[in-house]
C-alpha cells in the first residue's frame, strides 16, 4: 500500500485521503444494486473509466449467478464506452439521464430495455436540488488531482460534478494521471446558485468573467474510495469537411457578414455557441479564414475548430463545460495546456447552459438537426418519430435564449433516401418560435419576422434538396387548398407519409 500511496501522492496532496486509495474492483463493491449513481463526464471528457468497467464486470457476475443488479445513472452529458457502453452491455442501467450518445445504450433504449429521460442540460442540477429526481446515493467523479486542503482539481469537464458531490451520500473519486496537471486554474466553479425564492442574478457579463472558485468542494467524510487511473478521454476523429459541410459553413459566414454590414452584429460578432459534430466543427474551421477578429465563445464544448480559433487568436476567450476533441487535438491541448489555460474557462453546466446568461450575452447559437419541417419546427433527437438517436442536450437551452438561433444540416441523408426538410417533423424538440435560421448546403433561410406560410416558401426554396423540392411545393400548394385552417396549412393524412414511406420502402421518394 505504501508504494501505491507514494505513487499517487503527486496528484493526491491531502495526506488524510491517502488511506482511501483502493482498487477499482474494491471501489465498485461499494455501489449497491438499485441505487442511483451520479457520474462525471461531458461529451466524452472527464468521465470515470476504471470503476464503471469494474462495476460492469461485477454486474455480469451477479446476473450469471441469477441475481438482479441494475442502476440509475446520471451524468453531465455523453460519456464513453468504458462507462455507458460497458454498463449498457452488462444490462446494468435501469434508468439514464440526461443525454446519451452510446450506440449500445441507444439500442437498449430503443428496444425498451432501458428507461431514458432526455433533458435540457441546464435543468439537471436544479431538478436534482429540487428533489424531483430522487436521492443520489453515489457520486463517481474523475478529477485531475486533489489539493492539499482536500479540494478537488476538476478534470477535462465539469458538467454536473458540483451538484453530484454536494448531493451524494458517498463519493468515489478517480484521480486520472493522464489529465494534464496544468488543468489546475482553468476551472471556475460557481457556488452562488440557489432555489427559489432565494435566487440572485449571476454576476457574469462577459464570457471571460471568473465568478467562482478554481476547485470543487467536497466533504472529505463522504469520500469512501479513491482509485488511481491513467487513461485517455474518448477521442472521436472529426472528418475532413465534405462538400455539404463546406457549403453550410460558407452560407453561414456570408450571413454573418451581412448581419455585420446591416449593423445587427458587431464586427467581433457575439459570443459563439456551437453544438457537437462535424458540421459545427466545419463552421468553426471556416471562421478561421473569415474576416472576424476578437471573437469570444460562450458554449458547452470546445471542439477542434474552436481550439484552432483560440490558437490563432481569432477567439480571445472561450467559456465551456468540457472538451470534445480528436486524438490529435487532445495531444496538442495537453502539450500547450499552460498557454490555453488563460484562454479557456471550464464551468459547471448549470452555468455554461444557463438561460439567463445566454440571453444576457446574446449568444449566436449554432446547432445541428435531424429534420425540419416546412414551418421551421426542428427535430434534433428522434429518427422517424420514435427511435431516439442522441438527446436534446443543450440545444434547447441556447435556441430559445440566443440572440440568433441557427440550425444546420445537410439537405439529405442515407444517400438521398431521406430529406432533412419534410412536410411535418415526426418529432419536435424546437418549436418554430425558437428557430430563426435554417442552413443546408443548398442555402440559408432567414425566418425572422416571417409568418408560417412565408417560412414554408423560404425553407422550400432555399434549404430543400432539388430532388425533393417539387414534392414539398406540391404538398404545400395542396395544403393551402385543403387544410382545415390556413395559419399553418396541413394535410393530416399526408403530413407524415414521407416517414411511413421510408419505413416501408427505404426511401422518402415516391
Amino acid at each position: 500500500m505504501s508504494a501505491v500511496k507514494d505513487r499517487a501522492s503527486t496528484r493526491i496532496r491531502c495526506p488524510a485521503l491517502l488511506e482511501k486509495i483502493m482498487s477499482a474492483e474494491d471501489a465498485a463493491a461499494l455501489i449497491d444494486t438499485g441505487t442511483t449513481v451520479g457520474m462525471s463526464g461531458f461529451t466524452g471528457s472527464g468521465y470515470p473509466k476504471a470503476v464503471p468497467q469494474a462495476l460492469a464486470a461485477r454486474i455480469k457476475a451477479q446476473h450469471a449467478a441469477g441475481r438482479a443488479f441494475r442502476l440509475r445513472v446520471w451524468t453531465g452529458a455523453s460519456t464513453g464506452p468504458e462507462l455507458d457502453g460497458a454498463l449498457a452491455a452488462a444490462d446494468g442501467i435501469e434508468f439514464r439521464l440526461p443525454y446519451n450518445s452510446d450506440p449500445v445504450a441507444r439500442e437498449k433504449i430503443n428496444s425498451g430495455q432501458m428507461e431514458y429521460f432526455d433533458m435540457h442540460l441546464s435543468q439537471v442540477a436544479p431538478m436534482a436540488w429540487q428533489g424531483f429526481l430522487g436521492p443520489l446515493d453515489t457520486a463517481l467523479i474523475e478529477v485531475a488531482g486533489i489539493a492539499a486542503d482536500g479540494s478537488l482539481i476538476a478534470s477535462s469537464s465539469v458538467g454536473n460534478n458540483k451538484t453530484w458531490l454536494d448531493r451524494a451520500s458517498q463519493v468515489i473519486l478517480e484521480v486520472n494521471r493522464w489529465q494534464d496537471p496544468a488543468l489546475d486554474g482553468m476551472h471556475d466553479i460557481y457556488y452562488g446558485t440557489a432555489l427559489p425564492p432565494h435566487r440572485r442574478p449571476i454576476p457574469l457579463v462577459h464570457p471571460g468573467d471568473r465568478i467562482g472558485e478554481p476547485h470543487l468542494r467536497c466533504d472529505p467524510a463522504k469520500i469512501v474510495a479513491i482509485v488511481e487511473t491513467d487513461a485517455p478521454d474518448r477521442n472521436l476523429p472529426f472528418t475532413e469537411p465534405d462538400v455539404a459541410a463546406r457549403g453550410i459553413a460558407g452560407h453561414l459566414l456570408e450571413f454573418y457578414r451581412h448581419e455585420v454590414a446591416k449593423g445587427r452584429l458587431p464586427a467581433t460578432l457575439l459570443p459563439l455557441q456551437s453544438g457537437v459534430g462535424n458540421i459545427t466543427n466545419a463552421v468553426m474551421s471556416a471562421l478561421l479564414d473569415g474576416p472576424f477578429e476578437g471573437m469570444t465563445a460562450f458554449t458547452e464544448v470546445i471542439q477542434d475548430g474552436m481550439l484552432d480559433l483560440l490558437s490563432a487568436g481569432k477567439v480571445e476567450i472561450a467559456s465551456a463545460t468540457g472538451f470534445s476533441l480528436s486524438r490529435e487535438a487532445a495531444a496538442r491541448l495537453n502539450a500547450e495546456m499552460a498557454r490555453f489555460r488563460n484562454k479557456i474557462i471550464l464551468r459547471p453546466q448549470e452555468i455554461s447552459n444557463h438561460p439567463e446568461l445566454i440571453r444576457r450575452l446574446g449568444c449566436l447559437a449554432m446547432n445541428g438537426l435531424i429534420e425540419a419541417d416546412i414551418y421551421g419546427n426542428v427535430n434534433s433527437t428522434h429518427i422517424m418519430g420514435s427511435r431516439i438517436y442522441n438527446g436534446i442536450g443543450g440545444s434547447g437551452d441556447f435556441a430559445r435564449n440566443a440572440y440568433i438561433s441557427i440550425f444546420m444540416t445537410p439537405s439529405t441523408a442515407r444517400g438521398g433516401a431521406i430529406s432533412a426538410i419534410v412536410p411535418q417533423a415526426s418529432h419536435v424538440d424546437h418549436i418554430t418560435q425558437d428557430v430563426q435560421v435554417i442552413v443546408t448546403e443548398q442555402g440559408l433561410a432567414d425566418l425572422r419576422g416571417l409568418s408560417p406560410k412565408q417560412r414554408a416558401e423560404v425553407i422550400i426554396a432555399n434549404c430543400a434538396h432539388p430532388r425533393y423540392r417539387p414534392a414539398l411545393m406540391d404538398y404545400y400548394t395542396r395544403a393551402r387548398q385543403g387544410s382545415y385552417g390556413q395559419q399553418s396549412p396541413s394535410l393530416l393524412k399526408e403530413a407524415l407519409s414521407w416517414h411511413q414511406r421510408f419505413i416501408e420502402t427505404g426511401s422518402m421518394l415516391a
